[in-house]
């Protein structure tokens, strides 16, 4: 029995092969003494994916190494390397799906709201039911409106404290109340430049006390008050001295009672002097308990340093004070 024309020309076409293969080496096969590592270079039969993807050569591989995720980089880190693999593997690639999705969810993370919604929209144009972009678009579109409410109520906020503080800042000059920063110098100039200092920096910041300069309805200042008792080394803040209520008011309350320090039971506002220094004279001015905090502040050798005013009290007929006066120039505030 003859067998078919086509059968022979096959086997003849398979002769040809073998004499052709046995004549020259056979290529694009493994070599024989790498064959294992020429192996793991398939994608499919790799055991881990390599450090450096090239997404022109294999963007398939290179929107699996944005699933992967590097232990010793912040998770941050992780979501926008992946997001580079992605947008380069969709220059390539723009219907790739699963690279969108990824894109999607590495702008969510990222809280790139308004970039997750376009990446979102951009994926359901190739399958409109798929249902992770729709549930990230949905989550997106809610967080970006949240974060746009946050942003104009930052604004709203930022410009009701920026009108308190130029109400605040004339007030302070209607009143001619000096101030100076505590970086700045101890001439009159420094303080000058320093009130445009605190006007930027310090107006709208508390007190380290978690206090800070207020104005009421009726246009009245309220300060942050130190009072400093150095022959104990305490001190006594008033979170709001008005500027109207005189300094014998406030001494009257806090020295109701004798403080756990006074060991000598001598602290009673009768007793007591006020001071201000004035650093830069090296002289104190001693201050009428009857005058108000205003009539001090307005005082032309008054600073206010830190937008706190401090003052020194101690017992006028003491020992300590004497000693602690003796040396120094005293004024008497009028």
């Amino acid at each position: 029995m003859e067998r078919p024309e086509s059968d022979a020309a096959a086997d003849d076409a398979m002769d040809s092969f073998l004499e052709k293969f046995q004549s020259q080496p056979y290529r694009g096969g493994f070599h024989e003494d790498q064959w294992e590592e020429e192996f793991e270079k398939i994608p499919l039969f790799m055991k881990k994916a390599p450090s450096e993807i090239d997404p022109r050569e294999n963007p398939d591989l290179a929107c699996l190494q944005s699933i992967i995720f590097d232990e010793e980089r912040s998770p941050e880190g992780n979501f926008r390397s992946a997001l580079n693999d992605v947008t380069a593997a969709r220059k390539l690639k723009p219907c790739h799906l699963k690279a969108v999705v990824r894109g999607a969810l590495c702008h969510l993370e990222l809280k790139n709201y308004a970039e997750a919604v376009s990446w979102c929209d951009e994926g359901l144009q190739i399958d409109a039911t798929e249902k992770k972009l729709l549930e990230m678009r949905a989550k997106a579109d809610k967080l970006k409106r949240t974060e746009q409410r946050d942003i104009r109520k930052a604004k709203l906020k930022e410009k009701k404290e920026q009108n308190q503080n130029e109400a605040l800042l004339q007030a302070i000059k209607a009143r001619n109340i000096r101030l100076i920063s505590e970086a700045a110098g101890e001439d009159e100039d420094s303080a000058s430049e320093g009130l445009s200092e605190l006007v930027l920096n310090g107006l709208n910041s508390e007190n380290p006390y978690g206090a800070r300069l207020s104005v009421d309805d009726q246009g009245r200042l309220s300060w942050p008050v130190l009072f400093l008792y150095p022959e104990y080394a305490q001190s006594d803040f008033i979170s709001a001295f008005h500027e109207d209520s005189r300094f014998i008011d406030h001494l009257m309350v806090m020295f109701g009672e004798t403080p756990s320090w006074d060991l000598e039971q001598k602290y009673c506002p009768d007793n007591l002097e006020v001071y201000f220094e004035d650093e830069a004279r090296a002289e104190l001015y001693r201050v009428p308990p009857k005058s108000t905090l205003l009539q001090v502040l307005q005082h032309p050798r008054y600073f206010v340093k830190a937008l706190t005013p401090a003052f020194l009290v101690c017992v006028g007929s003491s020992a300590f004070c004497r000693n602690y006066l003796q040396g120094r120039k005293v004024r008497q505030v009028k």
